[in-house]
């Protein structure tokens, strides 16, 4: 069943007892305190760092003439208990939980703040297992993937980039698909937006639309700094 989890994120863990630390909620070791089982809780504390430091690097490179306090308020829009369980929610991270009896009677596999904790917990056992780059891996995959759509407070940016362009006359915007990756129950694709032909912007996401809007976020970023 690990296995299968291993599988979903992408990562194959070289000790296996990270990510079973990972997924065992302090509910469940409190219960069997005579095994000397160890939760997650640290694991969630080391996570809630690497995640946060990989954030602000995206966003830094990415978003170069946004001030610092957007960048701030983006950043926490993207480490949020909602944004962390969604994540945990497409991998099914639930299904993997070792809850204790209370906390599987009181539906804690779907339990917002338990499947947030437990996100963070797996960035920190990947991050304890391989570093930096299997962090990164997982969070570039499952988080970073929804940021400029569904982060940057829902905006047209197709529609924006379209009215920025077109006060210049004879301007033709064109999206391509440059990548597409994953199985087919978690796709992901990358789009390039190009201007009169030049690429001017990137941008990835969970479907084509997302990913073109990702792509245009970018695009208004780089050629109307000030405009988002």
């Amino acid at each position: 069943m690990i296995k299968d989890l291993e599988a979903v994120i992408g990562y194959r863990f070289r000790n296996i007892s990270l990510l079973q630390n990972a997924l065992t909620h302090s509910s469940y070791a409190n219960e069997r305190w005579h095994n000397s089982l160890l939760s997650n809780e640290r694991l969630e504390f080391l996570g809630d760092s690497v995640l946060g430091m990989l954030v602000a690097e995206y966003l830094y490179r990415n978003f170069p003439n946004r001030p610092e306090g957007e960048l701030t308020r983006m950043r926490a829009d993207m480490v949020c208990e909602t944004t962390l369980a969604g994540a945990a929610n497409r991998i099914g991270l639930g299904n993997h939980l070792l809850l204790g009896h209370g906390e599987e009677q009181g539906g804690g596999r779907s339990r917002d703040s338990i499947l947030a904790d437990a996100m963070e917990s797996v960035i920190a056992a990947c991050f304890l297992d391989g570093g930096l780059d299997a962090a990164l891996q997982v969070v570039r995959t499952f988080i970073l993937v929804e940021v400029p759509v569904t982060k940057l407070h829902n905006a047209d940016y197709k529609t924006e980039l379209q009215e920025l362009v077109q006060r210049k006359k004879d301007q033709v915007l064109c999206y391509e698909l440059i990548g597409e990756s994953g199985p087919d129950h978690d796709k992901k694709f990358e789009v390039e937006v190009l201007l009169n032909g030049k690429p001017c912007g990137k941008g990835s996401g969970s479907s084509k639309k997302r990913a073109e809007q990702a792509a245009a976020a970018a695009a208004i970023d780089a050629l109307f700094p000030g405009e988002l």
